[in-house]
């Protein structure tokens, strides 16, 4: 090793590695450590230069200044305690470990039974203690310059009543986009190319929702079977973007392009994070980073604290009510809105954010910190409203200042399209922004972010093409992923060249969709529905970091286009019509000295649903009028095997006219097309969209 750095007193704050134009200040808490080695490495990491202890221990943060240290140093850290699983400590500085606060990683995880604290194949199993050294084989940090020159960012502010939101994989998005250089695709460099800008644009979404893009792992298991972590829920570093996602070439400055160019564009960007659970695992996990550095701070130990509470699936819980690490996950949201620009957070598994340690609580302080927070209250906060503990299903139930994915909704989208009994009431309360879930100390309709298809289950195309998952190809012999997938084949299983199955299959991703759109709430279309990815029926792609998962832009079928055309002018529509996308949530209230009702709910005989409709379980034909001072709107549902035709209601004012039919892939923002008899014929399982204006 080179001789000794020289090193100062530093300051516990920030934490992290700081450069401030002269040098840099460690800064790493431990409550529980006995002494904490700063381990600095050559270019590649691959070869340990030095090991610097940090003396100083102030408010149990370690920390020190190194004069010498330089932007681009590679660096991690030893930390020395007792080895004590059945206490809840797990020091081993034989482990390298990654600093939670690093702006940056270089290199991949090299997997080897190294990484683990205990003696893999004991018979003490994690009570053993293993000896070697894990450098070789880890990620390195990185000390970053975090200094960019935004200019005017013009950072878009979209009211959330305009708000659509797209998901989107930053690989999956320009892996096979061969009209941009290829050692952009698959990055954010690659997302941020005019020609994919441009798509967004033509589409309409004002909202991009990124999956995981901070520091994650590919799990050993997966990597042993020749597969990867493609979705990403596997984090490691809160403040470091993902390192497979930039360049060659590049650095985390190629993240802030890709936001800059968005904003440019009136995009917004949000970020999926996981703060619920890390890497790491169980008892029985690696120790590569908070484990390493204090276990019994970082995570919610069980009763017998050798052991973790798990509410998330993954094997651990991050202890959100130790002050430190709830502060870590403050500032890496923070970091994300002021220094990188992002728009908003969707939370992975977010009732876990919100437990007590087994409880559920709109109080918890993860929320009160931030409610109170000037800069995370003026972005969008997204919940994923459920866990794997109990009541941990809890859509509806988070405080106001959040929206949530209401599966609710997907559920029942899909159940009434494919002609299930029974749900008429349950889609009226979705139409309406599921009124009885977020009309509660003053939520809006936006809280219901509404979807039918996310990253987790089919994609549009595959819910009209498949009765059944078809994940062999996971390697888990179809086991994994739900089998209640409410989806129709529209009579045949995956591919098919007959021609009446395909149009019915279009015509049912234009009535679901269009739902979508034409719901109170928020909009949420996941990537590549516009142009008809499938996933061969796979409902649980995780692990395929492949063109069963990436957007394929060429040979788009002309079905494909025109459902991309008849999408992007539903979202013209929606724009275009502020009866929508209502601020308050309709509940039959009078818009004028008429007595009318904003809304009505009328059978197909042009009468008012009564409680027998509602109550049918045969009700599969309805139709919900909006109205305003300004503007009716009426809305067919017909879910039948055969065309149904609805009486029109009389209003005053000019002839009806066609703005949506789901059947004719009509979606007309400029409602170009009158009618002048008093009723309408709305095809087998398709949605028809009509228009008065006074």
């Amino acid at each position: 090793m080179t001789k000794a750095s020289r090193i100062s007193h530093g300051s516990p704050f920030p934490l992290g590695a700081r450069w401030d134009g002269s040098g840099v200040n460690f800064a790493l808490f431990s409550a529980n450590a006995t002494k904490v080695e700063l381990c600095l490495f050559d270019g590649n990491g691959r070869r340990e230069l030095e090991r610097v202890a940090l003396q100083e221990f102030t408010d149990e943060v370690w920390h020190g200044y190194l004069p010498d240290i330089r932007p681009g140093q590679l660096y991690g850290y030893r930390v020395h305690g007792p080895y004590a699983p059945e206490a809840g400590h797990r020091f081993n500085p034989n482990k390298l470990l990654l600093d939670p606060y690093a702006l940056a990683m270089k290199g991949d995880m090299r997997w080897h039974d190294s990484a683990f604290g205990y003696r893999v194949g004991s018979s003490r199993a994690d009570l053993s203690f293993d000896k070697r050294d894990s450098a070789s084989i880890m990620p390195k940090c990185v000390v970053v310059d975090p200094a960019v020159t935004w200019g005017e960012d013009p950072r878009p502010k979209v009211p959330w009543g305009e708000t659509v939101i797209y998901e989107a994989h930053v690989k999956g998005m320009t892996a096979l986009r061969d009209d941009i250089p290829a050692q952009l695709r698959g990055t954010f460099g690659g997302l941020a190319n005019p020609r994919v800008v441009d798509h967004l644009v033509k589409l309409g979404v004002t909202s991009v929702e990124l999956m995981p893009s901070q520091s994650f792992l590919d799990d050993r298991h997966l990597l042993e079977r020749g597969l990867k972590n493609y979705w990403g829920y596997n984090t490691i570093g809160f403040f470091a973007p993902a390192a497979r996602y930039i360049s060659p070439g590049s650095d985390i400055h190629e993240f802030k392009l890709m936001v800059r160019r968005l904003h440019e564009a009136g995009i917004e960007v949000i970020l999926d994070v996981v703060y619920n659970h890390t890497a790491e695992g169980n008892h029985m996990g690696p120790t590569l980073s908070f484990k390493g550095i204090d276990n019994a701070s970082y995570y919610v130990l069980a009763d017998d604290p050798r052991y973790y509470f798990d509410t998330t699936g993954c094997g651990n819980n991050v202890n959100l009510r130790h002050p430190r690490v709830l502060q870590m996950v403050m500032d890496s949201l923070r970091y994300w809105v002021e220094d990188c620009h992002v728009d908003g957070f969707r939370f992975d598994l977010a009732s876990t954010l919100g437990r007590d340690r087994a409880e559920f609580d709109h109080h918890a302080v993860f929320f009160e910190t931030i409610r109170q927070d000037p800069v995370l209250q003026k972005v969008k906060l997204i919940a994923e409203p459920w866990d794997t503990g109990p009541d941990g299903y809890q859509v509806g139930n988070f405080p106001p200042g959040w929206a949530e994915w209401n599966d609710k909704y997907r559920d029942t989208v899909r159940g009434f399209w494919k002609g299930d009994e029974g749900l008429a009431p349950d889609l009226a309360s979705s139409l309406l922004g599921s009124a009885d879930r977020f009309d509660k100390r003053g939520r809006r309709p936006y809280a219901s972010v509404n979807f039918v298809t996310a990253h987790d289950g089919f994609t549009l195309k595959d819910v009209v093409s498949f009765n059944d998952k078809h994940n062999e190809a996971n390697g888990e012999n179809n086991a994994d992923g739900h089998s209640h997938n409410l989806s129709w084949n529209c009579g045949v299983e995956g591919p098919t060249e007959d021609s009446a199955v395909l149009d019915l299959r279009d015509r049912m991703r234009r009535s679901l969709v269009a739902t979508v759109l034409m719901s109170q709430g928020t909009p949420m279309i996941l990537m590549g529905d516009e142009v008809g990815r499938s996933q061969s029926g796979n409902n649980n792609s995780y692990c395929q970091d492949n063109e069963m998962n990436w957007l394929q832009w060429k040979d788009i079928a002309d079905r494909d286009r025109q459902f991309s055309e008849f999408l992007a002018g539903l979202i013209r529509i929606r724009r275009t019509r502020p009866l929508l996308r209502q601020w308050r949530f309709p509940h039959g209230n009078a818009v004028d000295e008429t007595g009318r009702a904003d809304v009505e709910w009328l059978r197909p005989d042009g009468g008012a649903m009564a409680s027998a409709d509602w109550q049918s379980t045969d009700t599969r034909a309805m139709a919900m009028l909006l109205r305003s001072a300004s503007e009716v709107l009426i809305l067919l549902f017909n879910a039948h095997h055969e065309a149904v035709s609805f009486n029109l209601p009389a209003e005053a004012g000019n002839s009806w006219r066609i703005v949506v039919d789901a059947a004719a892939g009509v979606a007309d923002e400029n409602a170009a097309k009158a009618i002048e008899h008093e009723s309408y014929l709305a095809e087998a399982r398709s949605l028809v969209l009509l228009e008065r204006r006074a």
